[in-house]
Formats: C-alpha cells, structure tokens, sequence
C-alpha cells in the first residue's frame, strides 16, 4: 500500500505576508505597525536579522553612505561612532529597531521561501517554504533585498580548487589566513574594503582586477562623545545634519547620474586621489578606469591604493583563463598557486528573474516575464500580480543617495496601499498593464541620457544592455512619485463583488 504524503503545514492568515527581515522587512513592519495594522508575519530564511548586514561580516566590512544618512529618519540612532560604520555597527542598529519595536513577535525564523502563488479564489498569497509549511496572507511584500545571494563567478574550474574558497557574502571567521597564499578575485565594493585587511596578516596577496573603479577620498572620522551627548539631547541637530547630508548627495546625481561639468571635476578628483595615493606610474595607469565616472558603482576608500602597494601585495590585470587545483592560472599562460581565494565578486541581482517562482493571475510566471528584464510600475507592483509588493523592485536603485531614503518612500507606499485595501474592502489591488507600460517607457527614455547606460558593463545591466536597476533622477524625485497612490492606475475588485462572480 502507497504510504500518503503528510500534508503540508497551515498558519493562520494574516493581513501582510513579509518576506525578509533586513532593513525592508523590518521597516515596513514598523510602519504597519505605527499604523495600527499587526497582523502580520515576516518570514525570515535564517535564524536571525539583518539581511546583507548579517552576511556580509567580511574584515573591513563598513557602509559607503555616512551613518546618519543611512539610517531611518523616524529611528535614528545618536550613538554612532564615526562617520562611516562598520557592518557589526549596522547590525546593531538592526537589533536595536527589532527590540525598540517589539518586532520580534511577527518574525518566524528559519523559513526559507521556495514558493509564492496568488490563490484567485481565496484572494489570497501562498508562501510555501523549503521544509513545507505555507503561510497565507491577504498581501505580500517582497523584502529579501536585491543584494542577498552570494554570486559567483562563472570561471571554469572553479570546482577543481583544492584550497579554500570564500566568499566576501559567506565569510569564513574560523579560518586562519596569517601568513597564507591568498589571491582576491573582483576589484568592487567589498574587494576594496577586504584587500586592506587582508594585506594586514597575508604572506602574500594577490588582487585580480578585471577593471579598474573610480574610487574617491573616504572622510571617515571617530564621532566625538560631545557629539553623542548633543544628539542625544537635541534630536533636532541630528536631523539638521541628516538634512544636509541628504542634500549634499543629492547634489552628486548631477555628476553622478549624467554627464555633464560636474561628472569632469568628479573624475578630476578621482584622479587627483589615485596620483596622491600612487605614486607609481605604471601601476597608477592600471588602476585608471577608461569609461565616464558613474557607468559603475563609486567607490570610496584611503587604505585600498596604499594596500596595493604593500611588498607582500600585487596587483595582477590579465583576464583569468581558469581556476586550476592549486591556483589560477591566466590567459597567458602562468598558473598563481595559492592556499585561499577570496570571491569578492558581489550578488546574484534580480534584475532579471525573481529569487524563487512568483504565480500570478491565471498561472503566469514572473520569472518568465522578467528574463529579458525586470519591470514594474513605480517599482512597486507589477500587472497580474495583486496585492505584492516590491522593495527595492526595478529601477528603485540609487547611484548617489542613501539606500534607506528610497527604502523609506517605499515603505510608506506600500503601507497607504495596504490601508487601502482593508479600508475599501478590497479583495485585489492590482496596477493596470497600460499604466506600468507607460511608466516604464518614460523610465527607459530617461536612462538612455544617464551615465549608467553610456556604454561599459555593470550588475547595474542585463547581459543585454537591459537597465533594470537604476532610478535615473533624484532621490527628491523619487520620494514625488511614490508620495501618491494613484487608483486610476490600479484594477480594483471589491471583496463583495468578487464574491457574486465565483
């Protein structure tokens, strides 16, 4: 006799369905919850919080955004200790908003999203996870962040390695790299803050270098006790001094984002930084990028350049042919043996498929109609899909401003769309075809002109050229359009009538 599968395990249903508990995640929570909705339950793949500021614990590991900025305006913290964090730092900060919050008692850990389906009948999301249980809810966010799944390189070889492999987003803190052969492969955002470190204990490092970023002066200093204490005490001389962050670096999109003056100086700095720091000339043209300033990610640091020219540090700019049993081995023919390498080549980024298979209306697949390239409409909701919603969906990423300054017009977003579901009685807010169509024309139109689109490869791109990441304005601009929920863009079946036509 055929032994029957158990069936899989039910929870209740609630209002909002979160996956992920990092910055969005728990966000959006607060949000929910100062709006008096508490139904809620955020499902969280680990056993902890903190998303990519929980994985990402490499030696080095800091935020390229000040610290006052990149923080929520309604939670801001008084005791940061310099003006640029560490990720232990930032993933207090995390804890601290999970505990000031009460925000654990919607949080169920360890489940690990495998399925997400829109049940038409019920009106309801399914999350089905990797050890069968389903969670039910009247809506869903999407809050895993674009920046979770550690991406690796696809060099041939990569298997065959015998010594240890790490990557920058799964750091190994128990093995001992004094002394050791290490080679680093990726020059981006993590590569830059772990090389320093790493030059620290290596016998011998060696960095590979596909190409070289534009990297900037860092001014990091150690928050004075003074400067605590009058925080702490005026939360209003805080705010002032997020306020004129916020708009120095809106005023950076214009080098940033376009081409125009301010892109020249902002190179003419980069430069001036690289010749300060490298006194070498040759070494210093391998280490100059030959595409405009903002085709790729900034960068900034003060210890990369001096660390590349440390005597048990080199800097290798061959293409890698294969990664071989004992090392490397380049495309001109010379194997690098080494005990460790070191991945620091960044995340799988959605812009192009989902995480795992997202069901719509009728059976359609989001993985599916996002391979040549993600859309939605104001990066939210995308057409067929009800009531989900994206954080940090397409064409929501910064090039210039705080991460948390979008996160937060997002947040809001959704919140006041969510409200509006359960105060119309709603069984489905979903955006119309012809609106996001026409949304993400206008934004195609807009990212041909920007920097990010003028010519040299990015994660910001699909394999195709395809810009499904970037959001070509300002953050002001940004905050303008998610600052009204327009229903004329939006199909809405009310519970009742949706109820007679079954």
């Amino acid at each position: 006799m055929k032994k029957s599968q158990p069936s899989p395990e039910q929870h209740p249903t609630a209002d909002v369905l979160i996956i992920g508990a990092g910055f969005a995640g728990l966000g959006t929570a607060i949000r929910l919850q100062q709006q008096g909705i508490r139904n809620i339950v955020i499902l969280e793949r680990s056993d902890d919080v903190g998303g990519t500021w929980r994985d990402n614990q490499y030696p080095g590991a800091a935020c390229d955004i000040p610290s006052n900025l990149y923080s929520f305006s309604f939670a801001q913290n008084p005791n940061w200790s310099r003006s640029f964090s560490g990720s232990r730092e930032i993933l207090d900060y995390i804890h601290h908003l999970l505990n000031h919050f009460n925000l654990r008692q919607y949080i169920r850990f360890n489940q690990n999203v495998s399925n997400l389906a829109w049940d038409q009948d019920k009106g309801l999301w399914q999350a089905t996870t990797t050890d069968g249980g389903v969670f039910s809810g009247r809506t869903a966010v999407m809050a895993q962040g674009p920046l979770s799944n550690p991406g690796w390189p696809g060099i041939a070889g990569i298997e065959d390695f015998e010594g240890k492999k790490i990557h920058s987003a799964a750091w190994d803190h128990d093995y001992d790299l004094k002394g050791k052969r290490i080679a680093v492969i990726g020059t981006g955002a993590s590569a830059i803050q772990i090389v320093p470190e790493l030059a620290k204990c290596a016998g011998k490092l060696t960095v590979f270098q596909r190409t070289p970023p534009w990297i900037m002066p860092r001014p990091d200093f150690t928050t004075p006790e003074w400067n605590k204490t009058l925080f702490r005490k005026a939360p209003m001389s805080q705010s002032a001094v997020r306020k004129a962050l916020y708009l120095a670096h809106e005023s950076m999109a214009l080098a940033v984002i376009w081409n125009s003056p301010l892109t020249r100086f902002a190179e003419r700095l980069g430069q001036w930084h690289l010749r300060k720091q490298v006194p070498d000339r040759w070494l210093r043209r391998q280490l100059t990028p030959d595409y405009r300033l903002g085709c790729k990610r900034i960068l900034v640091s003060n210890d990369y350049y001096p660390a590349l020219q440390k005597p048990n540090t080199k800097l290798i700019t061959w293409p890698i042919d294969r990664i071989s049993e004992n090392g490397i081995r380049t495309v001109e023919g010379i194997e690098h043996q080494f005990d460790c390498i070191v991945f620091a080549t960044g995340f799988e980024v959605s812009n192009a498929g989902t995480p795992f298979p997202i069901t719509g209306i009728g059976g359609r697949s989001l993985n599916e109609e996002w391979k040549r390239g993600a859309q939605a409409y104001k990066s939210i909701n995308v057409s067929g899909y009800p009531n989900l919603f994206f954080t940090f969906g397409p064409n929501s990423g910064p090039g210039h401003n705080s991460a948390l300054v979008y996160m937060e017009s997002q947040m809001d977003y959704i919140v006041r769309s969510i409200r509006t579901i359960k105060s119309l009685k709603l069984k489905a807010l979903d955006v119309r075809q012809s609106a996001q169509d026409d949304h993400n024309r206008s934004i195609q139109k807009r990212l041909a002109k920007t920097n990010w689109n003028s010519g040299c490869q990015s994660w910001y791109l699909t394999e195709d050229g395809f810009n499904a990441t970037m959001y070509p304005g300002f953050a002001t601009q940004y905050a303008k359009q998610m600052a009204d929920l327009e229903l004329k863009d939006y199909r809405l079946l009310a519970e009742e009538a949706a109820s007679k036509t079954v």
